[in-house]
């Protein structure tokens, strides 16, 4: 089996070693070639020539962004998927969320997720047996984890800013952005509109976001649920709030953050398995995000569910005999 693997060596927990550890590793597996990122994009570059080349799977090892950036490489631009060969995916983590790897159930560590990888591919490698995803189409990318209009995009901004001055991005720096940016939402007037299918239009939405998998995000190890019913089988998850008053939002919070989270308040717009939704302004332009990179302000957006997108080497929900 033809393979490359694809290494940001600017990921917060990836080292030389580890590097060369998997590298070493999957070289008995797999006739491999290892590339690596050197500019912003270069991972999807890397992607796109791996299809072209027809390689069998392709191996990342870094953070969630240098994953999306790989995605959309391997599918080209949203609107139908390619009727063509595309590599599996395999993933080791090197970020310092990792959450796409969490949320596929991939061990967390560059070691331990290494000897899994190799587990899988003794055990299905041969007949390419490998986990079908659904992603995101954005219109613009392919998202994998998640996406959204205002205080998540107003965050990822404002990370995206200090990640520019060499500040060292960090779980708590993503949260204390988010926290200021839900502060400064809390006294606008909102000004989202929210079409899902089969409902009446849902307007003076603060901010809404858009899940492909459950929890949404990590805070170090403990997860935040926005749509806990939402997986890379389902359908897309949409959380958004109507209001930001203090004590229920609180309370919204704490709810995200449970153990056995319930999300729910009157406050709530969610659908846990949402085939697609469209989110207007009906003022100024948003802030919007796609998996943690900013696009920009935008003006709507409309988000759809593509099932069985993407081969992935992961364990599966329901384990194959």
């Amino acid at each position: 089996m033809r393979a490359v693997l694809i290494v940001n060596p600017a990921a917060t927990s990836t080292t030389t070693a580890r590097r060369d550890l998997l590298a070493h590793a999957l070289k008995s597996r797999l006739e491999l070639t290892v590339e690596h990122t050197r500019h912003r994009g270069h991972g999807g570059e890397i992607a796109q020539a791996a299809v072209q080349d027809g390689i069998d799977l392709v191996v990342v090892h870094g953070g969630d962004g240098t994953v999306s950036n790989v995605v959309n490489g391997l599918l080209g631009r949203p609107g139908q998927l390619p009727t063509g060969h595309v590599p599996a995916l395999a993933i080791v983590p090197g970020g310092s969320a990792n959450v796409v790897a969490r949320q596929l159930g991939i061990a967390p560590g560059p070691i331990d997720a290494t000897n899994q990888l190799i587990w899988l591919l003794d055990r299905y490698g041969r007949e390419k047996k490998w986990r079908r995803i659904g992603l995101i189409d954005c219109g613009e990318r392919w998202a994998v984890l998640n996406a959204g209009m205002g205080v998540d995009a107003e965050a990822v901004a404002r990370v995206e800013a200090q990640r520019e001055k060499g500040i060292k991005v960090t779980p708590t720096r993503y949260i204390t952005a988010a926290v200021r940016a839900a502060v400064a939402y809390s006294r606008r007037e909102p000004r989202l509109i929210v079409e899902l299918p089969g409902r009446e239009p849902i307007p003076r939405v603060h901010f809404v976001f858009v899940s492909n998998s459950s929890p949404w995000t990590y805070a170090n190890d403990r997860p935040m649920c926005t749509n806990p019913g939402t997986t890379f089988e389902t359908g897309l998850g949409v959380f958004g709030v109507t209001h930001l008053k203090v004590i229920p939002s609180l309370r919204l919070v704490a709810q995200m953050f449970s153990k056995q989270p319930k999300i729910e308040g009157k406050q709530v717009v969610r659908d846990d398995d949402a085939p697609c939704v469209r989110v207007s302004c009906s003022g100024p332009p948003m802030a919007s995000q796609f998996d943690g990179d900013y696009l920009g302000v935008r003006e709507q957006m409309t988000y759809r569910a593509v099932p069985d997108a993407l081969d992935v080497v992961a364990p599966f929900t329901k384990i194959r005999s």
